[in-house]
């Protein structure tokens, strides 16, 4: 592994914060025997529905798992079109065609998710859903997107897997739409030490036919199938670290946007890179990403690894543009310019203001300032 001065993420020093609390919650469940299907993953489903504002929330293995799952339960299948972004990460179109679906994607808009000005134009007789994504901490706009869907009596499964914790009036990522979609990914804004996901929901059916569906289409009290399922549950132990980290996720946003905000004075200005600081009313941003465009490009991020600033650069290639995925592209101009730009910087709440510094000095010194 390369030396860095500034790691992206720091899985060490996050266990090193929570080591008592995390190496209790593993003997716990290691000296109960408790692997599958226990109290620790019923006692996060509760705290994770708590904090998101839903009535229901149901564990599963995956962030794409959670998509595929809401998508199976909203009935959603062959000859059925999905509406999505053309900047996300692959599983989001994934998830449409492997329920039998088409994705069809509409490009984004200055704050990298879905324009919700070209929605409807995107609609056909044979759309069945929205699925608009929150990415990087920042949520599409809900409000616009839930008119949308009134209008054309469609249901909304948000992938929120990026925007645990942020907000638009109030109201909670994952708290809109007939579902919201979770991932635990170790490098999410709540990770996991291995893969986790689940989604939230106020439909009490939805979640019986998830829960249901999670275990081989089993029901886990009186052992009759109801349907052929899937091996998606929430790994026990996860559930258990999860359950400690969602604790301190408050916390851990509060300083996420600390860090924000020390980028922001110390980066605001400067020709030729935008900062994701959008200032719109009624957000609350979490900063899961903190994502620059620099019009330099390549040599941007280059620079930033060669001076021992590790940072992330995804979807330089738009994923429409991967021919093996046999997608249609329609033409997105803002998601071919962002694609150009775009890096990622470290931003983690163990994250010392020295290395914000640092890394604020390393970018001013690509522009000679």
């Amino acid at each position: 592994m390369p030396h860095y001065r500034v790691r992206f993420v720091n899985p060490q020093r996050v266990y090193q914060n929570l080591k008592p609390q995390l190496d209790a919650a593993y003997f716990e469940v290691m000296e109960g025997g408790d692997f599958i299907d226990r109290h620790q993953l019923a006692a996060f489903e509760e705290h994770l529905a708590a904090l998101v504002g839903t009535r229901y929330a149901v564990g599963l293995n995956s962030g794409y798992d959670a998509l595929q799952m809401s998508l199976r339960a909203a009935g959603i299948g062959p000859g059925g079109e999905v509406i999505v972004p053309a900047h996300t990460f692959v599983a989001t179109a994934s998830a449409v065609v492997n329920v039998g679906a088409t994705p069809v994607l509409v490009d984004v808009g200055g704050d990298f998710n879905i324009n919700v000005d070209l929605i409807e134009d995107a609609i056909t007789p044979r759309t069945r859903a929205l699925l608009p994504v929150h990415l990087n901490g920042h949520m599409a706009d809900m409000v616009a997107v839930m008119d949308i869907a009134a209008r054309h009596r469609l249901p909304v499964i948000e992938d929120a897997c990026q925007t645990l914790g942020g907000k638009l009036n109030g109201r909670a990522a994952g708290a809109w739409g007939l579902t919201g979609c979770w991932s635990f990914y170790p490098f999410k804004i709540l990770g996991g030490y291995g893969d986790g996901g689940a989604i939230t929901t106020d439909d009490a059916g939805l979640a019986t036919f998830a829960r249901r569906m999670r275990y081989n289409g089993e029901d886990r009290q009186t052992g009759a199938y109801h349907g052929h399922g899937f091996t998606c549950l929430l790994d026990n132990l996860q559930a258990a670290f999860l359950d400690v980290k969602l604790r301190q996720l408050p916390a851990g946003i509060e300083r996420r946007r600390e860090i924000a905000e020390r980028y922001r004075r110390g980066m605001e200005g400067i020709p030729g890179l935008r900062l994701p600081h959008y200032d719109l009313p009624g957000y609350e941003d979490v900063f899961q990403n903190y994502v620059v465009r620099s019009t330099a490009g390549d040599a941007f991020s280059n620079y930033l690894t060669s001076q021992g600033i590790e940072v992330l650069v995804q979807f330089r290639k738009p994923y429409y543009r991967y021919e093996d995925l046999k997608l249609v592209d329609r033409g997105f101009p803002e998601t071919e310019a962002l694609s150009a730009e775009v890096c990622s910087l470290p931003i983690y709440p163990e994250l010392t203001d020295e290395e914000v510094d640092e890394v604020i000095a390393v970018v001013r010194s690509f522009y000679h300032l």
